[in-house]
C-alpha cells in the first residue's frame, strides 16, 4: 500500500525537522514529510528567501513528485500561509489537489490586519527578533540567551518575518480541498481571522482549537496529532 504523504512547512526560525517526531506517533499509512526551505537544515548553505510567492513555487517544483500521489498538506504560522501558497502552486503545475489542507495557528490570508505583516516589511535588529520570540513564548530563556545559537537562529528569523512582511494575497480560483483550520484558544487570531480560511476553498471546512497558545502544536500533540488521523483516515484506502 502505497503510504499518504503528508507535506509539513514549518513556522518562523525552524527547520521542518520539528515534525521529524510525528513520524514515530503516527500510523505507518501517513508518511510524515517535514518540507526543509532553503537556508536550514540540511539546506543552510543556500540562500535565504524573503519572498514567500517565489519561495513556494520553488516548493512546488521540489515536491512535485511528492504531490503525484496522495498528499496533504501542513503548515503552522508562517508554514500555513507557506502551505496556502504552495497548494495554489501545485495546482498550477497540474498536481491533483491534496487530499487536505490543515493551516495551524495563523489568520486567514486575507484576514491579517492584527498581525502586523506590514511592521516586517524593513529588516529587524536582533532585539525586535528576541523580543518577538519572547512574546510567543516558545523559546527558552535560556536558549535567547545562548548568543552563539542566536547568531544562527536570528538571520533566518529576520528572513522569515520579510517573508510575512512581504506577502501580498493574490485573487486566484479557489482551492478544490478540504481546509482544517487548528488553533490555540490562547493564540493572537481570532475566530472570525481563523473562519476567513473557509473561503479559500470549495471543499469541506472545519475550524477546531486546542488548549495553550501559539505552540499549541506541542503543547497539545497528541490531540493534535489525533485530528490530524481522523481527517486523513477517510482517504487511507485511495493511499
Amino acid at each position: 500500500m502505497t503510504a499518504l504523504n503528508l507535506l509539513c512547512l514549518p513556522y518562523s526560525g525552524a527547520s521542518a525537522m520539528v515534525y521529524a517526531r510525528w513520524r514515530r506517533k503516527l500510523p505507518a499509512w501517513l508518511q510524515v514529510r517535514p518540507v526543509e526551505l532553503p537556508g536550514r537544515g540540511a539546506r543552510y548553505g543556500e540562500a535565504l528567501h524573503t519572498d514567500l510567492q517565489a519561495l513556494a513555487r520553488q516548493l512546488a517544483s521540489e515536491q512535485r513528485l511528492a504531490a503525484s500521489g496522495p498528499y496533504a498538506l501542513l503548515g503552522h504560522s508562517l508554514g500555513a500561509l507557506l502551505a496556502f501558497e504552495l497548494a495554489h502552486e501545485l495546482q498550477a503545475l497540474g498536481c491533483p489537489a491534496p487530499v487536505a489542507l490543515f493551516a495551524c495557528g495563523t489568520a486567514a490570508p486575507t484576514r491579517r490586519e492584527d498581525y502586523g505583516d506590514k511592521h516586517w516589511r524593513d529588516p529587524k535588529s536582533d532585539a525586535e527578533l528576541i523580543d518577538e520570540l519572547r512574546e510567543l513564548q516558545g523559546t527558552p530563556e535560556e536558549v535567547l540567551a545562548n548568543q552563539e545559537l542566536m547568531s544562527l537562529t536570528l538571520p533566518i528569523l529576520r528572513a522569515d518575518f520579510l517573508l510575512c512582511g512581504h506577502y501580498t494575497y493574490r485573487q486566484r480560483p479557489p482551492l478544490r480541498c478540504p481546509v482544517y483550520v487548528l488553533a490555540g484558544e490562547a493564540d493572537r487570531a481570532n475566530e472570525e481571522q481563523l473562519l476567513a480560511w473557509g473561503t479559500e476553498s470549495l471543499g469541506p471546512f472545519d475550524l477546531q482549537m486546542f488548549a495553550g497558545g501559539h505552540f499549541f502544536i506541542h503543547e497539545q500533540e497528541d490531540p493534535v496529532l489525533d485530528a490530524l488521523t481522523r481527517r486523513l483516515a477517510p482517504h487511507r484506502l485511495s493511499a
